[in-house]
């Protein structure tokens, strides 16, 4: 699955955002997809993921009740509704799709994810 991120940009602490990952497949609709971020000389650490039907989500701890992930798969996108914007959330935005050995198990390791978009800048600003 292709995936192509958008939404990301610079908006002061406090503010919300919205970010956009459309996939390129059919088989999009029947994938866990995740949002992962990056911030500066770190790994990658995960934000949230969605089950193919969104009936199940999971969270960070560190964005839980600011952020909310869903899915519109008649259009194949993943979206992260980001509110109350806090300058440490200041990274690159990836979503990703799940491999087919995918364990949900661990859906918050990277290892799950085989296919991945180039990233979002977000900055938040203080």
């Amino acid at each position: 699955v292709q995936l192509v991120e958008s939404g990301g940009g610079s908006v002061q602490a406090g503010g919300s955002l919205r970010l956009s990952c459309v996939g390129s497949e059919r088989t999009f609709s029947f994938i866990t997809m995740a949002w992962f971020r990056q911030h500066p000389g770190e790994d990658r650490e995960f934000v949230a993921a969605i089950t193919w039907s969104g009936a199940l989500t999971w969270y960070a701890t560190s964005v839980k009740d600011r952020f909310t992930i869903s899915r519109d798969n008649d259009k194949s996108i993943l979206y992260l509704q980001m509110n109350s914007l806090k300058v440490e959330d200041t990274a690159v935005y990836y979503c990703a799709a799940a491999g087919s050995y995918y364990n949900p198990t661990y859906y918050s390791s990277q290892n799950q994810y085989r296919d991945w978009g180039q990233g979002t800048q977000v900055t938040v600003s203080s």
